[in-house]
């Protein structure tokens, strides 16, 4: 039996595998499912890493940047009308225009927002691109930096090459061993272990135990972590899972899903970071899988879990909206301590 199986009624359908890698703050593997070392692009889960240099730049006091300006460099978001004026805003703060973003256009995830659009007579922009908000990070990191910011994507950039400093430094994997590739917005994108991006979360969610990082690195990442936490809603949107991840647990947990099904989360109280890779690339089943690895590992309770559980038994819904069927989860994590 595959760990993720999906169900039409009470027939299972489809199933999916999936590589799932949990670790201390120490770095220790402490429970895995399928392959916790498999080579990983963690797609847009590395945004609040490569957002890291915008903040050790200088860049948010500079252009007096907001904490929730601070959580859209690090999203997926929505392309809801909070998410669109935040990319506006920084932009003239740092006094450049949309057309310096390079991240391309998409039919956002709001779709009241796109059939507002239509009505209007409008056109799809950069603004609606779900990593808009990251883009104009790294664009407010460059010209904090007097970098040029007509190439800021290309992977030979300084501030690319800051970013694979950081993602080096922060999952505890040989710089020289990072492949990259581009991503879906155009910028590079890095192949990583599992395990080492389970890494990554850990000392996000909690940095103090990464006790070879400078003081500066380690209050980055809680700069980071806390920015997420207090603004979920600028990280995902509604009816999003890492919204209502991050919201339902209190800013105890960190949460960032990216595609081809990543998803990974760290846990402010006790270190541990996760990483999910569903094998086929279908992230409906990413947070069916996460859920799980929260309640094997007993993080938070069941009047938490019962506020996530649409996430945890994913409905399967028909085109009127009915649930003809659910996504659940069926492993056991190995080497549990």
């Amino acid at each position: 039996m595959k760990p993720i199986q999906v169900y039409r009624g009470n027939y299972v359908e489809s199933a999916h595998d999936v590589h799932i890698a949990v670790v201390s703050g120490k770095g220790d593997l402490l429970a895995y499912y399928g392959e916790p070392d498999r080579l990983t692009f963690a797609r847009s889960s590395m945004k609040p890493f490569q957002a890291l240099p915008i903040v050790e730049s200088g860049a948010m006091d500079t252009y007096h940047l907001t904490e929730q300006e601070l959580a859209l460099f690090c999203a997926s978001h929505s392309g809801e009308p909070v998410h669109r004026n935040t990319v506006a805003q920084v932009l003239q703060k740092i006094n450049l225009e949309e057309g310096h973003l390079q991240c391309g256009t998409h039919i956002p995830t709001d779709i009241d927002s796109y059939n507002q659009l239509i009505k209007d007579g409008g056109a799809l922009s950069p603004y609606y691109s779900n990593c808009s908000g990251k883009h104009t990070g790294m664009l407010a990191g460059c010209v904090n930096q007097k970098m040029d910011v007509d190439t800021y994507r290309e992977l030979a950039h300084p501030y690319q090459q800051q970013i694979i400093d950081v993602i080096a430094a922060v999952s505890n994997f040989d710089r020289e061993k990072i492949v990259t590739a581009v991503d879906g917005c155009g910028v590079p994108v890095h192949r990583v272990p599992l395990q080492n991006i389970a890494l990554a979360f850990s000392r996000l969610a909690y940095s103090s135990n990464w006790k070879t990082a400078t003081p500066e690195r380690r209050n980055s990442l809680e700069r980071i972590r806390d920015a997420m936490g207090a603004h979920p809603e600028m990280v995902a949107g509604t009816n999003r899972f890492d919204t209502d991840f991050m919201k339902t647990y209190g800013g105890r947990i960190v949460a960032k899903g990216g595609a081809e099904g990543v998803h990974c989360f760290g846990d402010k109280e006790t270190g541990i970071g996760v990483a999910v890779k569903i094998d086929d690339g279908n992230g409906r089943g990413a947070s069916v899988a996460s859920m799980e690895v929260l309640k094997q590992l007993k993080i938070g309770d069941s009047s938490l879990w019962d506020q996530l559980d649409s996430y945890y038994h994913a409905p399967v819904l028909n085109a009127r909206q009915e649930k003809i069927g659910e996504i659940r989860p069926e492993f056991k994590l190995k080497d549990l301590q």
